[in-house]
């Protein structure tokens, strides 16, 4: 019997669970494989032919190649090993994550020095009446 997932229902947000980790396995230990400096030199040399290497099914590769790491955490990536793409590129976790939100990077530290995001529309979308709108 499968698991109860309220969360599901959050916008914006995708919880890293035990299916979001199967599915994207492979995907982070690419990502984790990054740590060690050989094969950074390696993937910076041939991307494709690197990531051809692991078992990742070809949209995680797309994804990885493209940095598009919003599409990578829908593909399984947990954003704790994704930022090893980003250190690997010589981009800081605020660069990489304000590429996330559509934001420039000093929208976003401007954004986040001034409080965060608004909390509306956080809220599951069953709970919202009909008349809110998310920020």
């Amino acid at each position: 019997m499968a698991l109860e997932k309220p969360y599901l229902d959050i916008p914006g947000t995708t919880v890293f669970d035990a299916d979001q980790s199967r599915k994207g396995y492979w995907l982070n230990q690419f990502c984790m494989s990054l740590m060690k400096a050989d094969n950074r030199r390696r993937f910076k040399a041939g991307e494709q032919a690197y990531l051809d290497e692991w078992p990742m099914s070809d949209d995680q590769k797309q994804a990885v190649l493209a940095r598009d790491l919003n599409r990578c955490i829908a593909l399984g990536g947990n954003i704790y090993f994704l930022v090893k793409i980003g250190a690997t590129d010589g981009v800081s976790v605020q660069n990489m994550v304000s590429t996330m939100t559509g934001m420039t990077e000093a929208a976003y530290r401007d954004m986040m020095l001034a409080g965060g995001r608004s909390p509306q529309g956080n809220r599951y979308l069953a709970e919202r009446s009909d008349t809110e709108t998310l920020d």
